[in-house]
């Protein structure tokens, strides 16, 4: 390894060699630092070529070192004292694993469900049972921290404004639009979850509640190797979801693929309750029933090469796609009522709506790193290229039964394809062996065309409707450059860092003629800074300046209808919202660790109800004046006994918002939690279970005031077939309390909502690894921020 030896006195490092019986260098073996006293993971590192590893900045204590490798016996080491200076270990050596010693490699081996690391909590997708056959919205829904709102709307600790990155690549889509890809993305693909709170400058400034980052599966054993899997869950309706990975590693070249197909259906069932008034007066009223069903065909595919140019250079190429095909299918009931309750007018709406999204995305990727005496300098880059098409047809067709009058048909045509180009360079210099500059620079293009026709149709007779037909053309372009420095000093780390961002955004909507012109250059200061005050007691800060720029979507005038009341469009007067955000965490034995967290949102965006003329609604989004924010995190993983671990999480948090809105003053906020515990039992013999509860009680966010609800969810697992085949079951939300209960209020309008979905599901899975076992040297394929990643534990 060519990391640099640790000089920060009360610091000191373990250094060790991984070999096979040969005595020959074994690489990509992980080693895992565990404390002595309960086994705890410390952190995880790598071999190298040569199986060289090192663990620096260790604080003084006594460590165990284990190492494993796919297809070879797991070893540790003897107990190892640390005092601040360099430890060098015995050679690990690994010998084959039968299949015997193979089922002690994948019990002893297994990732926690869940890592509390400095920055981030990291959700291990991969090994958990109740990810079979699911999405991976509903993988998030269960993530410590995490919510889902009435409108799709992610939240992570009660806050919402999240960036979600796939594979390190932002998704370029909000509420309703990103919920529609999460569902999409079956949960089988996902290798882990990030939830990042305060990210440092190397980062998008975009996601003032911080980022969601999704890494997806990749295999990295040698050889030609692969896995297949296939579920079917059911609840009302069925789901099936099947997929197949291949890989091929040999020498310099690996080349990569995976394909997943998911043929799902649900239920959405809504009713609302309406009070529209004048002065305090209500004038009229409304009572709605809407039932949806859900049919979703998904295929999702991905191919990829690294090749490995000479030893300290690597390029690499990616190309995936996702294309999506969702049948809706429903009707709607409504009554209007006069302020006497006598009725006014009642109608039947069937509708249906037919949505084709086909999307794909290319990534070339270059990796350098430059031989230094202070520790390793990295060069890399990355292109990308994205487009996202949608076409979606709609048909409402109305009849009118009180008073009688001849149907209606509302035809709904939309066209859309939004395309994303960037471009990237990040580069890490370490300026001495305990000071780390980092920079680099970015520049993204986004343009999006979106075109929608109308059509009404009464008495046989079509008509285009030129009040909503219209073409929206909307482009972005974004230049940003970062600096961020790191100083390790004996039991202190600091970091500071400064990224600037310049935005010029154009919009235009052709019927109208109407549009705006944005510019603006803007800086987002980031520091952190971590003291360890004793071998128990870790306490970090953390600020940064952070921007969430409304999406495309939310930009997006057109209108989507749920029913001929009910209507969904974008803002194009949206303006950008900036945060300040400011965190405190200690952290016990690395274990437990208390966080108080304050932010202060300028002109936040929230999803708000606004009455229109007709007893008509248009849910969009708006902007406020100010959000303030507090909010108590409480992390608690204990150990009941060797085969239960419990990972709890609880989030107190008040947030207030302050603004007006069409006559409406706003200056409200209620104290809020969230609670999660999910335990992980292992049994023996293959057998494992996972058992997870969460909770989130009363909210209230901008006008929206939503009642308690949560879920109780059951997995359970068996390894088969000498470990390479495992069979889950699972089931979901076991007693059907995942509903939805929320009211809107305004000085004009007043509305009550109550959601049902099928989130009671039962699942069986099977997933086979088939191919070689056999780890011969690899080179070790990573992302920019990998070293990061590894550090940040």
């Amino acid at each position: 390894m060519t990391a640099p030896t640790s000089r920060a006195q009360g610091l000191g490092a373990i250094t060790g060699l991984v070999q096979t019986p040969t005595a020959a260098g074994l690489e990509l073996a992980t080693i895992t630092l565990h404390r002595t006293t309960d086994s705890a993971v410390v952190k995880n590192e790598f071999s190298d070529a040569q199986g060289r590893f090192r663990f620096e900045q260790v604080r003084p204590g006594r460590y165990l070192v284990s190492a494993s490798q796919v297809g070879f016996v797991r070893r540790w080491s003897a107990p190892t004292e640390v005092t601040g200076h360099e430890v060098d270990i015995p050679a690990l050596v690994l010998s084959a694993s039968g299949a015997t010693q193979l089922k002690e490699v994948t019990v002893v081996g297994q990732k926690p469900l869940f890592e509390h690391q400095a920055d981030r909590t990291v959700v291990n997708v991969a090994g958990s049972a109740l990810a079979a056959g699911n999405t991976t919205l509903d993988v998030l829904a269960r993530a410590p921290g995490v919510t889902v709102d009435g409108n799709d709307n992610l939240a992570l600790r009660g806050k919402q404004g999240l960036l979600v990155l796939i594979d390190g690549k932002r998704q370029p889509m909000s509420g309703s639009e990103l919920a529609e890809y999460l569902r999409a993305l079956p949960a089988e693909q996902l290798q882990s979850i990030e939830l990042i709170t305060n990210p440092p400058a190397k980062y998008d400034a975009q996601g003032g509640a911080g980022i969601i980052a999704i890494n997806l599966k990749k295999d990295q054993r040698q050889g030609t190797n692969g896995s297949a899997n296939a579920a079917y869950g059911r609840g009302q309706y069925g789901k099936f979801t099947s997929g197949l990975a291949l890989n091929h590693r040999h020498q310099k070249v690996n080349l990569f693929g995976s394909y997943n197909y998911a043929n799902r259906q649900d239920f959405v069932k809504i009713t609302n309750h309406r009070d529209f008034s004048v002065a305090e007066v209500v004038t009229s009223r409304s009572d709605l029933f809407n039932k949806i069903v859900n049919h979703t065909h998904t295929h999702t595919w991905k191919v990829g090469l690294d090749y490995t140019l000479s030893e300290r250079t690597v390029i690499g190429a990616v190309v995936s796609g996702l294309r999506s095909h969702l049948e809706q299918a429903g009707y709607n009931t409504t009554q209007l009522f006069r302020a006497d309750q006598s009725l006014l007018a009642q109608n039947r709406t069937d509708k249906t709506r037919d949505f084709h999204s086909p999307n794909g995305a290319a990534n070339l990727n270059f990796r350098h790193t430059f031989a230094a005496a202070s520790g390793k300098r990295e060069l890399s880059a990355d292109v990308d290229y994205a487009r996202y098409t949608t076409d979606r047809q709609q048909h409402l067709n109305t009849f009118y039964e009180v008073p009688i009058a001849s149907p209606s048909l509302l035809r709904v045509k939309q066209a859309g394809a939004l395309t994303i180009q960037s471009v990237k360079v990040d580069y890490t210099h370490p300026v001495s062996k305990d000071f780390v500059l980092e920079a680099g620079g970015k520049a993204s293009r986004v343009s999006s065309d979106n075109d929608v026709v109308f059509l009404i149709t009464r008495d046989g007779r079509d008509s285009v409707d030129a009040g909503q037909t219209n073409h929206f053309r909307y482009t972005e372009n974004i230049y940003a450059g970062y600096l961020d420095l790191t100083r390790t000093y004996a039991r202190l780390t600091l970091q500071a860092g400064l990224r600037a961002e310049q935005t010029k955004a154009i919009g235009n909507q052709e019927v109208g003629n109407v549009g705006f012109r944005r510019n603006y250059a803007q800086l987002f200061p980031s520091a952190a800074a971590k003291q360890t005050i004793n071998d128990k007691h870790e306490v970090s800060l953390s600020l940064s300046r952070r921007i969430d720029r409304p999406s495309y979507g939310q930009l997006n005038p057109f209108r989507i209808y749920s029913d001929p009341t009910t209507s969904g469009a974008g803002n194009p007067s949206l303006r950008p919202q900036t945060s300040y955000n400011f965190e405190l965490t200690h952290t016990y034995k690395q274990k437990f660790s208390t966080g108080l967290s304050y932010s202060i949102t300028s002109n936040p965006i929230v999803g708000v109800v606004q009455p229109e003329a007709g007893n008509k609604v248009v849910v969009t989004s708006a902007n406020l004046g100010k959000q303030y924010y507090y909010a108590l995190t409480l992390t608690a993983p204990v150990e009941l006994a060797k085969w239960w671990s419990v990972y709890n999480n609880g989030v107190f948090y008040y947030s207030r918002f302050v603004g007006h809105l069409a006559g409406t003053a706003l200056d409200k906020g209620r104290p809020a939690f969230n609670l999660s515990s999910t335990s992980t039992l292992t049994f023996g013999q293959g057998w494992s279970a996972e058992l997870n509860g969460r909770y989130q009680s009363r909210e209230q966010y901008g006008f929206l005031d939503t009642r308690p609800n949560g879920q109780v969810s059951l997995g359970l697992q068996k390894a088969v077939w000498n470990r390479k085949g495992t069979l889950k079951l699972n089931a979901t939300d076991l007693f059907y309390t995942a509903t939805l209960h929320a009211t809107s209020t305004y000085d004009n309008y007043v509305e009550s909502l109550y959601q049902r979905l099928d989130t009671r599901v039962a699942t069986l899975s099977f997933s086979y690894r088939f191919g070689s076992d056999t780890v011969t040297p690899a080179r070790k394929r990573t992302g920019s921020a990998e070293d990061e990643k590894r550090r940040a534990g």
